[in-house]
């Protein structure tokens, strides 16, 4: 019964994907998400309803359009497939339950922040601002929102608004002593990332954040794939170090908490 639910979440995923890359492909340039329908960019060709099957229409198509050969950019499939597996992810980890949909929502707002980011290195107002407001009525449904510890209690919406207060002055007083490091709109979406997460996590994924950010770019460096000076957006690694502590972020302060005494030589 559970691997039937995680597939049909991973199928929704997938369909919720193809969603997504309209508001990657419009939202940048001010389109709207509603007209025209659904086209081939290069040739102007409105695309059937078979062309639009989620993941196979990609893979059977080999990524080009069917009516001018023009190629669809490999984002695309990735979008779908990260949607699906993050979505059934989720449910394995919620269950069904309302923060599930909190959950779903979030991570779809992710997405479109990653991929945005690192197409354009834009981070939008329009899509940070409403999802701050939405965050903010999520946490009142939310009361266990934060750290669950004795010296944390976990305030709900008192936490959230901590957390986006705290994302928001740290990411603030980093663009301000390092300027060109980080732009305005990370300071923005570090305040929302504070809202979902809540405080104390949002430090944590801040450093999540930082870490990862850094090891990928020493690779880049090192590789070559990136020159000294070059910009690389920092959204991306914002989304994924919340991510990775909206789910797992109460298990990794436990762990943090309970290493002295599990590692003690006395």
């Amino acid at each position: 019964m559970i691997a039937t639910i995680a597939v049909f979440f991973a199928l929704f995923g997938f369909a919720m994907g193809s969603f997504l890359n309209l508001c990657i492909d419009r939202l940048p340039n001010g389109k709207s998400l509603v007209r025209p329908a659904s086209h081939c960019d290069s040739c102007g060709r409105r695309l059937a309803p078979h062309d639009l099957v989620p993941v196979l229409s990609y893979l059977w198509l080999r990524g080009r359009c069917r009516y001018c050969d023009a190629r669809v950019p490999v984002r695309v499939l990735l979008v779908e497939l990260a949607a699906g597996l993050l979505f059934a992810l989720l449910y394995w980890h919620y269950d069904l339950h309302l923060h599930l949909v909190f959950a779903l929502i979030y991570t779809s707002i992710f997405i479109v922040v990653f991929a945005i980011d690192l197409e354009h290195q834009l981070i939008l107002d329009k899509v940070v601002a409403p999802s701050l407001i939405l965050a903010l009525i999520f946490s009142s449904f939310w009361p266990e929102l934060g750290l669950k510890d004795e010296l944390w209690p976990a305030p709900g919406i008192k936490s959230a608004l901590v957390g986006g207060a705290t994302g928001f002055a740290i990411l603030l007083v980093v663009y301000l002593i390092f300027r060109g490091g980080f732009g305005e709109g990370d300071v923005k979406l570090a305040a929302l990332l504070g809202v979902i997460t809540g405080f104390p996590f949002i430090i944590m994924a801040l450093l999540v954040s930082i870490v990862g950010g850094g090891i990928v770019a020493s690779f880049l460096l090192v590789s070559r794939l990136k020159k000294r000076g070059e910009a690389i957006p920092f959204g991306p690694f914002l989304v994924s170090g919340t991510l990775i502590t909206f789910l797992w972020g109460q298990y990794l302060w436990d762990w943090y908490v309970n290493f002295p005494q599990r590692y003690s030589w006395a």
